[in-house]
């Protein structure tokens, strides 16, 4: 009544590194543009787009990560006055899901579980079992409406661009052609990752 879902299978194609005709021709990409409503490239209506909230919904995983940043560079280089609106959200899925006799928590990181299990342990005297999230696709029908997909309580991130050179230059780096700068970028910033997923 209120949302409608469009599901994309896997990983879209890298647009950094594709003509237009190119992208026209992915199956998932088109199926994105039909259903934003606005068209692409010289015929593209920021006046047309059918939702005032695009929700980016993918696993807590290293590739649902992956997935993230292709449709975030397709967005960026094609439908950035989507994202200049405000309209480009990206879906925060919990990690965790605790629970101790009745009481049931979700954790969206460690810091949180950390937390959670701390407070629940000065409560309840039992162990809270701990069940971890691979991808949404693991969750049921009402955790998922519960957790992700529920206005009440999902947490969304809002995508806007600070600094456009700079995004522009990150992009080009991660998602171009050349391996030497993407290399270079990774050994540079290696030692300040967290939340690594191997």
């Amino acid at each position: 009544q209120f949302q409608a879902i469009l599901p994309l299978r896997g990983k879209i194609l890298n647009i950094e590194r594709a003509r237009l005709d190119k992208i026209l021709d992915s199956k998932e990409i088109k199926a994105l543009i039909i259903a934003l409503g606005t068209a692409i490239a010289e015929d593209f209506d920021i006046e047309k787009l059918r939702y005032q909230r695009i929700v980016i919904m993918t696993d807590a995983d290293t590739d649902g990560s992956h997935i993230r940043t292709l449709l975030l560079t397709l967005f960026y280089r094609h439908f950035q006055p989507i994202i200049d609106k405000g309209y480009l959200y990206i879906a925060q899925p919990p990690l965790y899901r605790i629970q101790a006799g009745k009481r049931i928590e979700y954790a969206y990181n460690e810091a949180d579980k950390t937390e959670i299990l701390n407070d629940m342990k000065k409560e309840i005297k039992i162990a809270p079992g701990i069940q971890r999230y691979k991808g949404l696709g693991e969750m049921n029908p009402e955790q998922l409406w519960e957790t992700t997909m529920n206005p009440q309580n999902r947490v969304l991130l809002q995508v806007n661009i600070e600094n456009a050179r700079e995004a522009d230059h990150i992009f080009d780096t991660l998602m171009g052609d050349e391996v030497l700068p993407r290399k270079k970028f990774i050994q540079t910033h290696a030692k300040k990752v967290r939340n690594l997923d191997i």
